[in-house]
């Protein structure tokens, strides 16, 4: 996946923490907000051993097969993710090892989030990506759990701290703000800032952070998360772009960005429906936007002339789709949602694989189960 810094110098699963349930809520999805157990929630299914065979390097790299096959803090994360949930602790350890050795080369704890392959040293921007900081603590935490290993756990706090220390506005005007990252997006860097992105808000993994860090409040942090998912709506779509500008505490479209709903955006409604989040309010700008299937994909969308300016076309985009409609209304998922596509990009696949855990833990009755 293509990522947009703005750095300073130029920048499953226990899935909680969702808010109250809406009366609206659908009764044939069955859903809870109760943690769930990610340990086998891919259990021994063919779909975590050919992402693994695609994506993962035997050293533990996770390829991102669409973006000059770089490596970054969010796949390693995703990767660990799915190998607790697929109860695979050797492919685990080899992706944290990995992680470790060549993207914690900060002075704190969270990650350089990226690393090029054709690049000596591969890390040329120490700047951190949040969303893959929480994603790798997040792993670690489920990691623990699952095996019993405390090492994992001391892991996952030292960075879900310095999260919370270096990319948390706690005291920011309207609730708290979660920065994409260290450098690049406050007040202080951004005449427009702080600006956000709401596809970094990894809603399901705000439990498991509370309880690595338990002196810090997520709960507002998640809180305020969702009230942005219902304020931060803008054109005739009532969509959300991918930068967010907090000037003010008002959000609006951030300058020098496009005013886009597209890649990044489409994890807003997949992180809601796997935290179990029960307000239909959250799903209907992108359960409207998605709801006649287009085989020529979905749809990029400029929000400010609401017109369609490109498709994300291959299949494991889709399995976003069909997973908010059964979040939001209980739609049956589609024959052959199980079997993620065996030719596709790392980004898609691993929306699947996410929209596969949640519909396995959280709405088996979408499975026909």
């Amino acid at each position: 996946m293509k990522r947009i810094f703005a750095t300073a110098a130029a920048p499953i699963l226990a899935l909680t923490l969702a808010g109250p349930a809406s009366a609206q809520s659908p009764a044939s999805a069955e859903r809870t907000t109760e943690t769930v157990p990610m340990l086998n929630a891919l259990g021994d299914s063919t779909a975590w051993r050919s992402y693994k065979s695609r994506f993962v390097t035997d050293q533990g790299r996770v390829v991102d097969t669409a973006n000059g096959r770089i490596s970054h803090s969010e796949g390693q994360g995703y990767g660990m993710l799915f190998a607790v949930a697929a109860g695979d602790r050797d492919a685990f350890q080899r992706i944290w090892g990995w992680t470790r050795a060549n993207l914690m080369v900060r002075n704190d704890a969270l990650l350089a989030w990226r690393w090029e392959p054709d690049k000596r040293p591969g890390v040329a921007d120490t700047n951190d990506a949040t969303d893959g900081d929480i994603l790798v603590a997040w792993a670690l935490a489920e990691a623990a759990d699952a095996w019993s290993d405390e090492g994992y756990r001391l892991a996952g706090r030292r960075i879900a701290v310095d999260v919370a220390k270096g990319t948390v506005l706690f005291k920011a005007e309207g609730g708290p703000l979660l920065l994409p990252g260290m450098a690049g997006f406050s007040a202080e860097d951004r005449v427009d800032g702080p600006v956000v992105n709401l596809s970094y808000w990894v809603f399901p993994a705000f439990t498991k952070l509370a309880a690595l860090a338990p002196e810090f409040d997520w709960a507002r942090l998640n809180a305020a998360g969702l009230d942005l998912v219902l304020r931060a709506r803008f054109g005739e779509a009532k969509l959300p772009t991918e930068w967010i500008a907090m000037r003010g505490g008002t959000p609006k479209p951030a300058e020098g960005f496009p005013a886009t709903f597209s890649y990044n955006a489409v994890r807003v409604p997949l992180y809601l429906a796997m935290a179990g989040h029960a307000d239909r309010r959250a799903y209907e700008p992108f359960a409207r936007l998605w709801a006649e299937p287009d085989p020529a994909g979905l749809p990029i969308v400029d929000t400010a002339s609401g017109q369609v300016t490109g498709r994300l076309q291959e299949p494991g985009y889709a399995s976003v789709a069909a997973l908010v409609a059964c979040a939001a209304s209980g739609t049956v998922l589609p024959a052959g949602f199980a079997e993620p596509a065996a030719a596709e990009n790392y980004y898609p696949a691993t929306l699947h694989l996410l929209a596969l855990v949640a519909a396995n833990t959280r709405y088996r009755s979408c499975l026909g189960r």
